[in-house]
């Protein structure tokens, strides 16, 4: 599995990235968003109980990651044409801001070193990547777990101090000076 201080792979996939007629999808690769920090985060697969509850939720907080000057991208092995297909029957899906991306040939979730070795689906990781493309956090949880945008988040902003953060440290708070 890669880790910290690796770069992130490169990769070009279909994506789902709106509901609107004839502007659904989207090449979506790794440097889409040049200059930006991402957080990548892959589900198992689509229409399952654990999947639509953290998707929702990076959803809901998206403008908290853009205002911290990152972008969000979900995967999972499904198609584009999946993807598309539970956006519009679930609810917490429809308006999703960020591009869903498609990794059907397992591509990317190989070469990140994410696919559960024998239901070959992404675990559930998230990489936080800065704006150079070299991962700076990693954490994988087991399929049945879902993961904590928050500390997502406050991991995203302890990097971007670029200082020394304590445990259970938040955004804000002061940092630690080495002696």
């Amino acid at each position: 599995m890669l880790t910290v201080g690796d770069k992130l792979p490169a990769f070009d996939l279909n994506a789902v990235v709106s509901l609107t007629k004839g502007h659904e999808f989207e090449r979506v690769t790794n440097e889409s968003h040049p200059g930006k920090w991402t957080v990548l985060f892959l589900w198992p697969m689509d229409f399952t109980f654990v999947c639509p509850t953290e998707i929702a939720e990076f959803g809901r907080r998206n403008k908290d990651f853009a205002e911290r000057d990152a972008v969000v991208l979900g995967a999972s092995t499904d198609t584009h044409f999946v993807h598309l297909a539970w956006r519009r029957e679930h609810p917490d899906l429809r308006e999703l801001p960020f591009a869903m991306l498609a990794d059907t040939k397992r591509e990317l979730s190989t070469a990140l070193g994410v696919l559960h070795k024998e239901d070959g689906v992404p675990l559930r990781a998230t990489f936080v990547v800065d704006p150079h493309g070299v991962i700076r956090h990693v954490s994988v949880n087991d399929l049945s777990v879902g993961r904590n945008v928050d500390e997502v988040l406050r991991i995203l902003d302890a990097l971007q101090t670029d200082e020394l953060c304590p445990c259970n440290w938040k955004k804000g708070e002061k940092t630690l000076e080495a002696a």
